[in-house]
């Protein structure tokens, strides 16, 4: 068998007891039922069990005086990585007491217990591990996938309300020694499945709920800050707009005076045209009699002057050809430059992909040879198992065979005794020496059949813990089926909680939408009762006629008041009845509002 890494090993040990600690801790805490102080044990336990875990793998650092290993140094980190650590890292450099790094990175643990964002600190830690690699060794638990593990398993611990005094605690001298005792298992801890079943929904159900509270704030502020940006920009676009609107105002001013004087300058310039057109003409008139002589001297300078300029514009020619030529050249050096930088780039981006892909590769080979040799460990173990099934099996079969040799031999031998008992009476000497010699065959006999005998428990023995280690494998793999069914029943019930919750959020809306009409429904009444308090009923003198028929009122036509409208009838006009279960005669009813009608008394009173 291969010989396992003792730092797998380590991490391996300190996860298990995290998880145990976390668990623990979370156990007790809602058994407790109120905030937790620091005298607390498991949560001292707990304290200790993430000092051993940032401490492992840590790098020993040289100082002035002696050999430097704290877990100070990463968490200061997260100051930087997190902005919101900024208050927990100035408390605990500002506490009195403390004087030892060790002292300040507990400070600062037991504020981001009470905080309640230890996982969310540890997260943007391990997120940046080159950052990381300065402070701990690459086989540490904090650089490897045991420490996501932990940072996951810490998420729980937001359901634990703290409070504690880290000001007055001793914490540069505390030894940290975890105690294994609390962590054994008990017939109490056996027995109470049911209610650790029901801790962890509610667990689960106030995570849910506190992390869905972490989203809508995180959602809150970030519209909060978008609505600051978009107002600050509105305003800058309001002042931008302004002074633009004062630049065009200024430059349209600018412009009307610009065309005022350029129309000033057109007249003066036309003018002196003219001016110059006149004296133009007069200079020519009298300079064609002198020119008629110059022309041939004209002519000729005319000439040269052509030559001069051709070539004049041939060597501007060729300077801009060998402007652009070295304009040209200029820009292919800046692009080969490009060019080689760009493949530079490429090829050291290459070259990392490829020693990213190398490693994979390597990793991948590594696991593939494990399992191959875990197969082949197991593939041995069953053909030896099968071989040696088989030689029990021979070894069985030759047994029998032998005991029924022997068997045979005796019988023959008794016969021959016999016969030679009847035959040979006289030859006693004779036969008392063969008989001498068949007892000591009889005793050779008797001793081999006795090793065989052994011979054949001892393998049956072997035989025996062969089938007790491949029914111990059979059970295995059947608790490992068994396993695999729960986790399917598992994910089932999680479907049907999760169907179950839809259920009762649709409930709540239909619920809610209920309850919002009956409110208007409620408002709409309390509007009418408003709307009706400011009707008086008329006093009795004044109701002398009935409503609908016009008719005096009398003794025999009595006086029937609407609570609702106020309208007065007669008891001949109100004749709509309508049965109700609480009066055992029927009630009137108003003609108009389908009220209930209250016969008035002569004293004008309801």
């Amino acid at each position: 068998l291969a010989v396992k890494d003792p730092t797998a090993v380590e991490r391996a040990n300190l996860l298990n007891m995290a998880k145990l600690s976390i668990k623990g801790l979370i156990e007790s805490a809602l058994s407790f039922g109120r905030t937790l102080d620091s005298d607390y044990p498991p949560l001292q336990q707990f304290f200790v069990v993430m000092e051993h875990c940032l401490k492992h793998g840590l790098k020993v650092r040289k100082s002035f005086l002696s050999y430097n290993k704290t877990i100070w140094g990463p968490l200061e980190l997260v100051e930087k990585l997190y902005p919101e650590a900024e208050e927990i890292a100035a408390s605990v450099r500002d506490l009195p007491g403390l004087k030892t790094p060790l002292g300040r990175a507990r400070a600062w643990l037991r504020l981001a217990l009470m905080q309640k964002k230890m996982a969310d600190y540890l997260r943007c830690l391990i997120i940046q591990r080159d950052l990381l690699s300065e402070f701990y060794e690459y086989h540490a638990l904090m650089m490897e996938e045991e420490g996501a593990v932990i940072v996951g398993l810490l998420v729980g611990l937001n359901v634990i309300d703290a409070n504690l005094c880290v000001k007055g605690e001793d914490l540069d001298s505390q030894v940290g020694v975890i105690d294994f005792s609390v962590y054994l298992k008990s017939d109490d801890d056996i027995g109470g499945k049911e209610r650790n079943v029901q801790i962890a929904a509610i667990l689960d159900q106030k995570n849910y709920v506190e992390e869905l509270n972490r989203q809508l704030n995180s959602t809150v502020s970030s519209l909060h800050a978008r609505v600051d940006s978009l107002e600050k920009s509105n305003t800058k676009l309001i002042e931008e707009l302004a002074i633009a609107k004062n630049n065009i105002i200024k430059l349209q001013e600018e412009n009307h005076q610009l065309r005022s004087e350029n129309t000033l300058i057109l007249m003066k310039t036309q003018h002196h045209l003219e001016v110059s057109k006149v004296d133009v003409e007069a200079e020519l008139q009298t300079y064609k009699h002198s020119r008629q002589g110059l022309d041939e001297m004209y002519t000729e300078a005319r000439r040269q002057l052509r030559e001069e300029a051709q070539l004049r514009q041939d060597m501007e020619n060729e300077l801009v050809v060998q402007v652009s030529m070295k304009h040209e050249i200029e820009l292919a050096m800046k692009l080969l430059e490009k060019d080689i930088h760009e493949k530079q780039d490429t090829l050291i981006g290459l070259r990392q992909q490829l020693d990213e892909v190398k490693a994979i590769n390597v990793e991948m080979y590594q696991k593939l040879q494990v399992s191959e040799d875990a197969m082949k460990e197991k593939n041995e173990i069953i053909s030896r198992l099968e071989d040696k099934t088989n030689q029990i099996n021979a070894t069985m079969k030759q047994l029998e065979q032998r005991l029924q040799q022997t068997e045979k031999a005796q019988m023959e031998a008794e016969a021959e005794d016999e016969k030679l008992k009847q035959e040979y009476v006289n030859k006693s000497e004779s036969l008392q020496n063969e008989f001498s010699q068949k007892e000591k065959q009889l005793l050779q006999l008797e001793t081999d059949l006795k090793i065989e005998k052994e011979w054949r428990q001892t393998l049956e023995d072997d035989l025996q813990k062969e089938k007790e280690t491949v029914s111990h494998l059979r059970t295995e793999t059947q608790e490992i089926v068994n396993l695999k069914k729960e986790f399917l029943k598992l994910q089932e019930k999680n479907k049907q909680l999760k169907s179950i919750c839809d259920d009762q959020e649709a409930a709540l809306q239909e619920l809610a939408s209920k309850l919002s009409e009956s409110k208007l429904k409620i408002e709409d009444i309390k509007e009418a009762n408003k709307a009706l308090q400011g009707q008086v009923w008329l006093k009795d003198k004044e109701a002398t006629h009935c409503k609908l028929c016009e008719k005096e009122f009398s003794l025999s036509k009595r006086k029937h008041h609407c609570r609702n409208c106020g309208e007065i009838f007669c008891n001949a006009c109100s004749d709509n009845e309508l049965p109700l279960p609480s009066s055992p005669k029927p009630v009137r009813v108003c003609d108009s509002c389908h009220a209930i009608l209250i016969q008035r008394c002569s004293s004008n009173v309801p």
